[in-house]
């Protein structure tokens, strides 16, 4: 019998191990990936331990993908609905599902063979974590590259009631609950890119807590898209997110001050990224926007001197910043990826998943 490496909060009293495992049912909500869902759904279908169920959310693509799904049989059980977002496409998951967990994966992305066998462990060992997630791998296309945990991401055990307000510390991939998630309302369907982080913060604010199986069980793809506005779609993303969630009654005041701060760091990333897109695209007004930063003392120095080298100079820089396009690229969650290096071509629109 496997003891997988386990990773999570000190139980805060006597827990009780289930005697009967749970069931999971796996939620892939899946958008224009016809291409690429075969080998999600496939390496589902490998687990060691099977899934209750698996339920594909298709959410209003126009590619084929039920084609693709349709092909599995009464093995994977097909839902569609108008294109309404990831957030959206997931609540249909949870609704549907029967399942005691819901394990969220990405239509493009894939299981290692024993990821849902080390998470019914940890949901056996620790009934009293509502959220369970593994490490995994990142990779450009089918190539690994890094863990997803790192000494630059770490997974967080302890307070992670705080840690959770800075920043988005739970992989992509994780399982609740699905009671929990129906109590608390399941995703924001109104937040674009980081519905994800804010459920994970209402979760943990209400009392939830997260475990990790400390083994790579999963593979996160990164796919090249609209390169210009990636990062800044995350950024406007956080910025949604945090400005739910510092309405929150369950903050106290140093935690909503810690929100206030991080908005507003935000806030001024979303600035920045807006007068780079417009630098790049040529829009009327990006010189403006670049001196408008400049002026701007609540920016670092480092970012108000580039802002004054691109208002005085807008061409050169809109010039750099293409440049900078063809040398590499930024897939999600902010990983920059060197171009020679993944071995890629040449930017290109709406390539990989799509934002929700």
């Amino acid at each position: 019998m496997t003891v997988w490496p386990i990773v999570a909060p000190e139980p805060t009293g006597p827990v009780k191990t289930r005697v009967v495992a749970p069931r999971f049912t796996v939620v892939v909500a899946a958008y224009q990936v016809a291409d690429l869902i075969g080998d999600g759904i496939e390496s589902i279908l490998a687990q060691s331990t099977p899934p209750f169920e698996i339920i594909v959310v298709d959410d209003g693509s126009s590619d084929g993908l039920e084609s693709t799904v349709r092909r599995f049989g009464d093995r994977v059980a097909y839902l569609r609905q108008p294109h309404r977002g990831a957030a959206a496409a997931m609540n249909t998951g949870i609704d549907a599902a029967s399942g005691d967990y819901v394990v969220f994966i990405g239509a493009d992305d894939v299981f290692s063979p024993r990821r849902l066998e080390a998470l019914t462990a940890l949901a056996v060992s620790r009934p009293d974590l509502d959220i369970l997630t593994t490490d995994a791998y990142v990779a450009v296309g089918n190539t690994p590259f890094r863990r997803f945990y790192d000494e630059t991401n770490p997974f967080v055990s302890e307070d992670q009631r705080a840690e959770i307000l800075e920043r988005n510390f739970v992989f992509g991939h994780a399982t609740a609950l699905r009671q929990r998630l129906v109590e608390i309302g399941g995703f924001d369907e109104s937040i674009r890119w980081t519905s994800d982080w804010e459920l994970w913060i209402r979760m943990i604010l209400g009392g939830s807590r997260i475990g990790l199986v400390n083994e790579p069980l999963a593979t996160y793809r990164l796919w090249e898209r609209s390169l210009s506005s990636q990062r800044l779609n995350q950024s406007r993303g956080k910025v949604m997110t945090l400005g739910r969630t510092i309405l929150s009654p369950a903050l106290t005041d140093a935690e909503r001050e810690v929100v206030r701060r991080n908005l507003a760091r935000c806030r001024r990333d979303v600035t920045a990224g807006e007068a780079e897109l417009a630098l790049v695209e040529g829009t009327p007004g990006a010189r403006g926007r670049a001196l408008a930063i400049a002026r701007d003392g609540r920016f670092p120095p480092k970012t108000r001197v580039k802002a004054f080298a691109a208002a005085l100079l807008p061409h050169l820089a809109a010039s750099l910043l293409r440049r900078g396009q063809r040398e590499s690229w930024v897939g999600a969650g902010g990983v920059r990826i060197r171009r020679e290096a993944a071995g890629d071509p040449p930017p290109s629109e709406g390539q990989g998943r799509q934002p929700g």
